[in-house]
């Protein structure tokens, strides 16, 4: 069975948590979540700019040629 909470429900779940736990607990969940958002995005960011490098650093590795050249074709041109 799938319920639908409307608006209202939210509300009333959000105002039994606050007088279940109070104030300060609710504010210092709401911290550390944001924090752990923060955190997260961070590291996110991080991994990109990591993958970046080492795309750049394989792609200055690689120093073949895209076509080689035999020495009788060197010499016809």
């Amino acid at each position: 069975m799938i319920m639908h909470l409307s608006p209202l429900h939210l509300l009333v779940v959000a105002i039994v948590v606050l007088v279940l736990f109070g104030r300060g607990k609710v504010s210092n969940l709401m911290g550390e979540f944001g924090r752990g958002i923060t955190a997260f995005k961070k590291g996110v960011s991080e991994g990109n700019t990591e993958l970046e490098k080492d795309a750049a650093a394989k792609a200055a590795r690689d120093v073949t040629p895209s076509e080689v050249v035999t020495p009788s074709e060197k010499d016809k041109i």
